[in-house]
């Protein structure tokens, strides 16, 4: 997408932080996320691989009622549809979001490179409260959030196949230790999405100008700073 640039008063210019490609795959990928993981906390919540469940108000699947078997076969039927459903959204969503930054360089732009010692700096600035953000510009925490998630996601497909059909794709089942194992993979997978998430989060609190740009995708820039 060609970046259009709009002057504006004192000395700033209103340009496209995010192309409307990495905009709309953005959200998208949210809502996703969101519905997988309330879903997935129902059908986890059917069959615990730990000694805890999650509470019921923060699921997604079928009707519930709180004095009836967590086992409660409306519930977990509801909660694999909506499964099924964000994961469909998720794979066609996020096919689109990856083909485009790979083919525009958007990927190579925004999260390389990226290095230990650059990561460690900038990750000690950000708990001082003193990491600068420009707008359009990851710093090495970021990147190294959004390389990680992207490897979280494909563990998370990987796995959630073969705990989908374990018969079908016994290899995979194999390779990833066995259906149980696989359970325990998909589910740590899931953590560390949520700890994104959460960090995420975090970050367009601490930085809110950063939220209006990922709407609109433009924002006004200071020209004096982006040549520093």
């Amino acid at each position: 997408m060609t970046e259009v640039t709009a002057v504006v008063p004192q000395g700033g210019s209103k340009i496209i932080i995010h192309p409307a490609t990495v905009r709309v795959t953005h959200w998208l990928n949210a809502l996703a996320m969101l519905v997988m993981i309330m879903s997935g906390w129902r059908i986890y919540n059917s069959e615990p691989i730990f000694p805890f469940r999650f509470p019921v108000e923060l699921t997604l699947g079928g009707s519930y009622d709180g004095s009836v078997d967590i086992h409660n076969e409306d519930g977990l039927a509801g909660a694999l549809q909506w499964h099924f459903a964000g994961m469909w959204l998720l794979a066609i969503n996020g096919l689109v979001y990856v083909s485009y930054g790979i083919v525009s360089g958007h990927f190579r732009r925004t999260l390389f490179p990226v290095g230990p010692a650059a990561f460690l700096r900038d990750a000690v600035a950000a708990l001082r409260l003193r990491l600068p953000h420009r707008l359009g510009t990851y710093n090495a925490v970021q990147k190294t959030l959004y390389l990680g998630v992207l490897a979280a996601g494909v563990i998370m497909v990987l796995s959630g196949l073969a705990i989908w059909k374990p018969g079908q794709l016994q290899e995979l089942a194999w390779l990833l230790g066995g259906f149980e194992a696989a359970r325990v993979i998909h589910f740590i997978g899931m953590a560390v999405i949520v700890l994104f998430l959460a960090v995420h989060i975090a970050l367009v609190i601490i930085v809110p100008k950063t939220l209006p740009a990922m709407i609109t995708g433009r924002s006004v820039i200071d020209q004096a700073a982006r040549r520093e």
